[in-house]
């Protein structure tokens, strides 16, 4: 063969080459380094992965998930930034605030890096947490399409898209004295509900609510963990008002037995539900972040030894503020409760709320459990704490009727009371078949034929659209310069 025809062949089984790597199909993934964005964004992680994708993981050292839980994943850290004090702070905005500024040159160095590199699959887009409203500019910078996952509620969404005008209204800041005005624009809502925090810093959480709303309507679209028959009126709003496709595939735990969760569990709890009568224990959990002041724990403590149900209660350290873990509990009262109470430092949930012993729970209605307790079709006592959990808990109670809201502080009696409603009382009995039907929904949604089926169907073809585009216009790069 001449030299001339074997660098003819050798350019083109390099050309060959070059392109077969690119029939890869990879996406990069940037989850937000808080448990109730982390966990959903490695579970919907799962489920593009099951469909075929190829997985890159960009994350900060700052709660970094376990790369040995996920083999099946490519991780890549960067730098936070963040010093040992402020990665331990308790001002939640104070992190956003400080992560959505120190990440920015990180990311970009490790998605340039990740995009350069021949050797790897090509990647079609890139996955982020609302949060970063950043990275879709970043993206854009390198010719790469983002698409968003939001991690709460799409009815707090639109509140939140909302700002603007209730700022101008004089709905916000919040004002003690107009607590109970309804709002005309979002009922059953009232300005109490409205998804505000405690903070001195108002400015700048308004300005991050705003660049999160902003990007993520500028993106090429937005992924939701929820599903059509329960959030159909906002789901269908968005349809209408935003000019970007949106992909409502929830519940995402749904899809897949594996739990994912940055803390470790104690399977004792299933060990004791298992020795509990059916629809017979209260669940008690606040999630990772939100925390309680000494005397109301001991409120809570009360009613639920009042109310003279069995309870699986999760007191995460740290959970009280001021104790490590329960040293606040009353001289005697772990022995007054005896058996009928089980207290631990972490718990699966998922398989917790899946479990028959469970007939209640009494949550801060962050989405994710609020969404995991109505696919188990479990009631709840809502006492939310801060942000979109008071929007869950407005719609739990007054729209999709599945649970009562405490709305006057934590009361050893009215804790009590929410009990007993739940589980002994009559109108428990209907809350728990609406409870019932909404279950049987989520369960059909995700089967073929179902709304999240049909939208995951959906929005891997979207995604797959990319790999075409990127590899058409990969095989012109090719041929000009070949």
């Amino acid at each position: 063969m001449s030299g001339q025809a074997l660098t003819q062949s050798s350019m083109e089984n390099s050309r060959g080459t070059r392109l077969q790597q690119r029939k890869g199909r990879r996406l990069v993934l940037f989850p937000l380094p808080l448990k109730g964005h982390l966990n959903p964004m490695l579970e919907l992680a799962n489920i593009l992965h099951s469909k075929g994708f190829s997985i890159t993981i960009i994350h900060t050292h700052f709660n970094a998930p376990n790369s040995d839980d996920y083999p099946h994943f490519t991780f890549h850290p960067i730098s936070d930034g963040l010093s040992e004090g402020e990665a331990s702070t308790g001002d939640i905005l104070h992190l956003l605030l400080l992560l959505t500024v120190n990440c920015v040159e990180p990311f970009r160095d490790c998605l340039a890096r990740l995009l350069s590199n021949v050797s790897e699959e090509p990647v079609a887009c890139l996955v982020a947490d609302a949060i970063w409203h950043f990275s879709r500019l970043v993206a854009d910078s390198l010719k790469l399409p983002t698409i968003v996952l939001r991690t709460s509620s799409a009815s707090s969404f639109l509140v939140f898209g909302a700002f603007p005008l209730l700022r101008e209204k004089g709905y916000l800041p919040i004002q003690d004295s107009r607590l109970e005005e309804p709002l005309q624009e979002f009922p059953p809502l009232r300005i109490k509900d409205l998804p505000a925090i405690n903070t001195c810093e108002l400015e700048a959480f308004y300005q991050l609510v705003a660049a999160m709303v902003n990007e993520s309507k500028a993106s090429s679209g937005i992924i939701w963990n929820s599903f059509e028959d329960l959030e159909q009126s906002a789901l269908a709003t968005m349809h209408q008002d935003f000019h970007i496709p949106i992909f409502p595939i929830g519940p995402f735990h749904k899809y897949s037995p594996t739990s994912t969760t940055l803390s470790i569990q104690d399977h004792s709890s299933i060990a004791w539900l298992d020795t509990q009568a059916p629809n017979s224990v209260v669940y008690v959990s606040f999630g990772s972040i939100a925390g309680l002041d000494e005397t109301d724990f001991i409120e809570m403590a009360w009613g639920l030894a009042n109310s003279k149900q069995p309870f699986l209660w999760v007191v995460r350290p740290g959970f009280i503020r001021g104790s490590e873990w329960f040293e606040p509990l009353p001289s005697g009262f772990l022995e007054t409760i005896g058996g009928r109470g089980h207290i631990v430092k972490w718990a699966p949930q998922h398989e917790v709320l899946a479990h028959p012993a469970v007939g209640a729970f009494c949550t801060h209605s962050g989405w994710n459990s609020t969404l995991e307790s109505i696919s188990e079709g479990v009631p709840m006592i809502c006492l939310p704490c801060f942000s979109d959990q008071k929007v869950n808990a407005r719609y739990v109670s007054q729209v999709w009727r599945v649970g009562v809201q405490l709305e006057n502080g934590l009361k050893r009696g009215e804790i009590e009371g929410a009990i007993r409603r739940l589980m002994v009382e009559k109108s428990g009995q209907e809350i728990r078949d609406r409870c019932i039907a909404l279950k049987e929904k989520a369960n059909l949604c995700l089967k073929q034929g179902g709304s999240s089926y049909q939208t995951l169907e959906d929005l891997i073809s979207y995604i797959s659209s990319f790999f075409f585009r990127f590899q058409a216009t990969s095989s012109g790069l090719l041929d000009g310069l070949l």
